[in-house]
């Protein structure tokens, strides 16, 4: 059995498609979606619309709560503040019916596989905006995680791709498929590469195997569909972009 892991989405159909083409060829049974499907980015409704035809469990993310509910904190820092406009914009696109979707998604979800069991959440079991990071020790841990019990903890929230142990479970981040956050060391800066991150979950004869992927698609797609879109700080939000060809 194989089990597709996505997350952190953030409107963008584009690499959605590019993730789920991916997904098709490597013989996927089920798909679970981590959360954050809208918000700062180009196609909510896209995205929305591609999620319910796959009818997928899909968690609660931080920015699809926050669609449901939009709390405006007028930042002064510039970059905080173009992005809360960015989520806002979004959160304005979706129908009625979309953010009763929306409302559908679960805090956490559930799943057997083949006898291993897994815990699905967005940033932790108790919180969707709660960080879970490489460097934390098994006691900060202990703290997030309060006692509950899987053979595979999966979230997302960090934008970043993850595989460690934590007292005997798996903890596993997809990375992100709509907003892959990459550092750069030459220029220390932090860009997007159009790259579009998942896991794949293989229960196959007793073992499983875990592959963080990252799926390649054509930028000049993306930069079409922010022009088309009408979204707010469309120059800058591709300025932060980059081709790749991997």
């Amino acid at each position: 059995m194989k089990v597709a892991l996505i997350a952190d989405i953030h409107g963008n159909r584009v690499a959605l498609d590019a993730a789920l083409a991916d997904i098709k060829r490597s013989g996927a049974d089920m798909i679970v979606c981590l959360g954050d499907v809208v918000g700062t980015g180009p196609q909510p409704q896209a995205v929305l619309e591609r999620l319910q035809a796959l009818a997928c469990p899909v968690v609660m993310g931080n920015t699809d709560e926050w669609a449901l509910r939009p709390a405006l904190e007028q930042p002064e820092d510039e970059e905080a503040r173009r992005i809360e406009e960015l989520d806002l914009w979004s959160a304005q696109q979706l129908s009625t019916a979309e953010k009763e979707y929306i409302r559908s998604f679960q805090p956490v979800y559930r799943l057997e596989l083949d006898g291993v069991s897994l815990l699905c959440f967005h940033g932790s079991p108790r919180s969707n905006m709660e960080r879970v990071e490489a460097p934390m020790s098994d006691e900060e841990l202990d703290g997030i995680f309060g006692g509950e019990q899987a053979d595979i903890m999966a979230g997302g929230h960090t934008h970043r791709s993850l595989y460690r142990w934590y007292r005997g479970s798996v903890i596993v981040n997809p990375g992100s498929v709509g907003l892959p956050y990459t550092y750069d060391w030459q220029t220390r800066q932090i860009y997007n590469p159009a790259l579009a991150e998942y896991a794949l979950l293989t229960r196959e004869k007793g073992t499983l195997q875990v592959d963080l992927r990252r799926v390649s698609y054509d930028l000049q797609d993306l930069q079409k569909a922010v022009k088309a879109s009408g979204m707010p700080h469309a120059d800058w939000w591709l300025n932060d972009w980059r081709p790749e060809n991997r």
